[in-house]
């Protein structure tokens, strides 16, 4: 499945995206790991996208909320 990148200003977050039809959020960490968070809907990512710190934004409403799995 193909993501596009949105490039974010974050210590830990490289880049984000977002799969509309699967609803699946793309994260690109600053590390070099990729994780796929199944089940975001548009309105969550938009929000994840607009938040003055991406990291936590993403710490306190993505993870642990969402399944997930490493991207390859």
């Amino acid at each position: 499945m193909e993501i596009e990148k949105q490039y974010v200003s974050s210590s830990n977050v490289e880049a984000i995206g977002y799969h509309e039809e699967s609803e699946t959020l793309r994260v690109w960490f600053l590390n070099g790991t990729t994780y796929d968070y199944s089940g975001v809907g548009r309105m969550e990512f938009e929000a994840l996208r607009d938040a003055p710190s991406v990291g936590s934004y993403l710490a306190r409403n993505i993870k642990g909320a969402y399944p997930y799995e490493k991207s390859e």
